[in-house]
């Protein structure tokens, strides 16, 4: 079975590599390139990708995790697995992409063998990690998690899917200042000040939904 792919990257001379690359590989279809997360989401319903590369900084306009998260949540229209492949490895990054749906994370660093492999699990519906990558997850399984209550994860999956006060306000039927107490908390418990540093020690003690 040959696998269709759509490459979203913000630098023509990327997805021009990426293009020769998969091409030279039986069973891969590079079948559309998008330079922007908006044009990705508007190239999956006619060109049916099985998977879609996508990197995760897009410059202007949709990053790839938002970008990431419509196409796996659409409902009633074609749904790619998505693939994570860029240059950074940073946990909080790695955890944004995980919340939104993405089927693997992998670094641009890696072999071409590993990248074709990569798009045929992605295809398959098989989770996929650059080494690297899955290090840093199994750091995290064995290290121990702060106490949060329920609601407080609740809060804080919806802090890592991007969202601001007022929209998990509105989301979890509270007040903002509701919100603000339960953040208050969280980063108390988690040793963080920033919404990025709590990003980052959600995926650090594996606190993701």
């Amino acid at each position: 079975m040959t696998v269709r792919v759509l490459l979203c990257d913000d630098h023509a001379v990327v997805r021009a590599g990426l293009r020769a690359l998969l091409s030279s590989t039986e069973g891969i279809d590079v079948v559309g390139e998008a330079g922007s997360g908006e044009e990705a989401l508007g190239m999956v319903a006619g060109l049916r990708p099985d998977v879609v590369l996508m990197d995760l900084h897009l410059g202007a306009g949709l990053d790839g995790v938002t970008a990431t998260r419509r196409l796996t949540s659409a409902d009633g229209g074609h749904v790619p697995r998505v693939l994570v492949l860029t240059m950074f490895d940073t946990d909080a990054d790695i955890a944004r992409a995980v919340a939104a749906g993405a089927t693997g994370y992998l670094l641009k660093a890696e072999p071409p063998e590993r990248l074709f492999a990569a798009v045929r699990d992605a295809a398959a519906g098989r989770a996929v990690l650059s080494g690297s990558v899955a290090d840093r997850v199994v750091s995290r399984l064995r290290a121990p998690g702060p106490g949060l209550t329920p609601r407080e994860r609740d809060v804080l999956g919806h802090l890592v899917q991007g969202l601001g006060n007022r929209e998990i306000a509105r989301t979890l039927f509270l007040s903002e200042a509701t919100v603000k107490t339960h953040l208050s908390r969280v980063y108390a418990k988690l040793g963080v000040r920033t919404r990025a540093g709590a990003v980052a020690a959600a995926a650090r003690h594996r606190l993701l939904p």
